[in-house]
């Protein structure tokens, strides 16, 4: 089946952000890009925000497939690495999506209940994989404090090797798996420790 005219403009969209981040993006551009008329962007979206969500929810909903899936071969056995190592790979193999997806002022969530339930699932499975790892006996604040040291640690290393300087600063990396799991480990044992 081939692509509508509002997908076309979303995948123009995403390959746009994906490129050349989201600041700059416009409808013209985008139009553009899809090899539509400039006013079809408006015809579907009406707004530059209403793109930013449509990006964001299908973001979220890739997201929770990612993480919630089962184990494949090759991953790591340690489920805290594992999520760490799904978390940067799904950055990486989904710039357009995430680098709009944790932008409240691109994508606006408070004005989508559907993107902010989407958000609001793909967070659970970073909470179900937290408690499956702390165990019964961890309190919610135990779990919050790992959720957000999973999260901070996994968002940062993503983003630095995506939009920041880290290969600037430590050399090329020629293993990104072999980084990620040396980073995920390290804050493995800062957890057992």
């Amino acid at each position: 089946m081939a692509p509508t005219l509002r997908d076309r403009v979303i995948t123009a969209a995403v390959k746009y952000i994906a490129e050349s981040g989201p600041d700059g993006l416009s409808f013209r551009q985008i139009a553009s890009d899809a090899g539509v008329s400039h006013q079809a962007p408006y015809h579907h979206f009406g707004v530059r925000s209403a793109i930013f969500s449509e990006i964001a929810l299908q973001g979220f909903r890739k997201f929770t497939e990612v993480m919630s899936a089962p184990i494949k071969t090759g991953e790591d056995a340690n489920l805290c690495v594992r999520m760490c190592e799904r978390y940067v790979e799904f950055a990486l193999t989904n710039k357009g999506h995430f680098r709009v997806m944790f932008r409240a002022d691109l994508c606006h969530m408070d004005r989508s209940l559907e993107t902010q339930h989407a958000a609001d699932e793909a967070f659970g499975t970073l909470l179900t994989a937290v408690g499956e790892i702390l165990g019964d006996s961890a309190t919610i604040d135990d779990i919050r404090v790992q959720a957000t040291t999973m999260w901070a640690a996994a968002h940062g290393l993503a983003t630095l090797l995506i939009d920041g300087p880290l290969e600037h600063k430590i050399g090329k990396v020629s293993d990104r798996r072999a980084l990620v799991r040396a980073v995920a480990y390290r804050m493995v044992d800062g957890i057992t420790s």
